[in-house]
């Protein structure tokens, strides 16, 4: 059993590692800036016609400058690291591709599952909302595994977030 923690403490080393220190390419923010395209293409019809997304820029200097840099803590780092680089082995690691496919998509299922926490808003448990956050996870994977770095997948998580609550309404939503 000693063994087995050991080796299971060291993967976890190495993802920590390789995710942080890993720098991203040029053509991984590319990758990133792409990503963000479709994440629009896709998600902006679905958020405007349900009406969860309504045009509602904030005008508050302060609060463009406070959302932007607890964003880039929770959920950027702190749900990248969690769900893409401890959970999703790195692309350099050693491990069979049946069992990366399952690791992959039980990050992603957990992803989708924090969302459900106790204390988390209500709205986060309504479709569009899942549906955002199942598309921005599934787009923070591809994007972790092209760049082999955790901040390609931050920018991405952190871009999205950033985007709503300042522009697209979801400041609102957290309001009581």
């Amino acid at each position: 059993m000693k063994h087995r923690s050991l080796s299971w403490f060291r993967r976890l080393k190495y993802r920590l590692y390789a995710g942080f220190l890993t720098r991203p390419q040029r053509q991984d923010l590319g990758f990133a800036i792409v990503c963000l395209i479709l994440y629009g293409i896709i998600y902006l019809p679905i958020g405007l016609s349900s009406g969860f997304l309504h045009w509602q820029p904030e005008q508050n200097p302060w609060q463009w400058f406070n959302v932007m840099v607890a964003a880039l803590i929770m959920p950027g780092l702190n749900e990248e690291l969690v769900f893409r680089v401890l959970l999703i082995p790195h692309p350099t690691e050693p491990i069979g591709p049946i069992s990366r496919q399952r690791l992959i998509f039980l990050s992603w299922i957990l992803f989708l599952l924090a969302h459900f926490s106790p204390g988390s808003p209500a709205f986060f448990h309504q479709p569009p909302f899942l549906i955002g956050a199942g598309l921005l996870g599934i787009l923070c994977t591809f994007s972790y595994l092209q760049s082999r770095s955790i901040w390609m997948p931050i920018l991405v998580h952190w871009t999205i977030v950033v985007n709503w609550l300042l522009l697209w309404g979801g400041l609102e939503r957290f309001k009581p």
